[in-house]
């Protein structure tokens, strides 16, 4: 019985290999910019985030360009895994009810696309604080248990979206107004120290706050983060991906007989 199992895993992880390949291929022809579009996008927005809070409203400080720069580059990934992630099965509608593919298969192509994106704008990032006087440090081998975390948390919230969109087209309107609030509510562009105590301490419940701050240690001041705290952050952000994929797969009949 374990063989059928391999294989049909081994097979699903191909197809899955395949079509991020062939995703990211195709979005980079839709562009006549291509790679370097995918590293412009996020780079204007982080320069318009600069310009407002740290030279007009001057709410930054001596570190704020790369606090800002860490936050937006992770922020922008999880919600680009939730949104593309969310919307893969409505949109592939369609597609849907003309093969017989796994459901799961469309959510996690298009995460795991906005994933190699963020590798490349990461990478570019680590040059820029290298530059700025932020050196490699040995706190650095705990960012890929923190991406590990970052990415479950993305994509639980994602399926749950993937899960519930195609039923109801118009959440979509919501979900991104949600997902506004919660990169304010998060710690993005401002610093939690900044944030009156009774608050600050409601706000550090949000696992993303939690993430963001852990990769700042990292990056900024070489400190490893709090296990103990990613830990809970990486089980909750576990459970939800479980969640989320039982979700999908319960609803799973129902998605080819919606209108297209």
């Amino acid at each position: 019985m374990k063989q059928p199992a391999q294989s049909t895993f081994r097979n699903a992880w191909e197809l899955i290999r395949f079509s991020t390949y062939a995703e990211l291929r195709a979005e980079r022809a839709r562009s006549y910019l291509g790679l370097i579009w995918w590293i412009a996008e996020p780079a204007m927005m982080m320069a318009a985030f600069w310009l407002v809070f740290d030279v007009i409203l001057k709410t930054g400080g001596p570190d704020y360009l790369p606090f800002l720069l860490i936050g937006l580059t992770v922020w922008q990934w999880m919600k680009s895994c939730i949104t593309h992630g969310g919307y893969a099965i409505w949109t592939n509608l369609g597609l849907i009810r003309q093969a017989r593919l796994p459901v799961l298969v469309f959510p996690l192509v298009q995460m795991f696309a906005d994933t190699i994106k963020f590798f490349y704008i990461f990478a570019l990032l680590l040059v820029i604080l290298w530059i700025a006087g932020y050196p490699p440090n040995l706190a650095y081998f705990a960012l890929p248990v923190l991406f590990v975390a970052v990415f479950l948390f993305a994509a639980g919230a994602g399926f749950l979206v993937a899960a519930v969109v195609p039923l109801v087209p118009d959440l979509r309107f919501v979900i991104e107004q949600v997902l506004t609030v919660v990169m304010f509510l998060s710690g993005v562009v401002f610093s939690l120290a900044q944030v009156p105590s009774p608050l600050r301490e409601v706000i550090a419940l949000n696992p993303v706050a939690e993430l963001l701050d852990a990769t700042r240690g990292i990056l900024m001041h070489g400190e490893w983060p709090d296990w103990l705290a990613l830990a809970k952050v990486g089980t909750i952000s576990a459970v939800v991906c479980v969640i989320g994929i039982l979700v999908v797969r319960r609803l799973e009949p129902r998605y080819p007989k919606l209108a297209v």
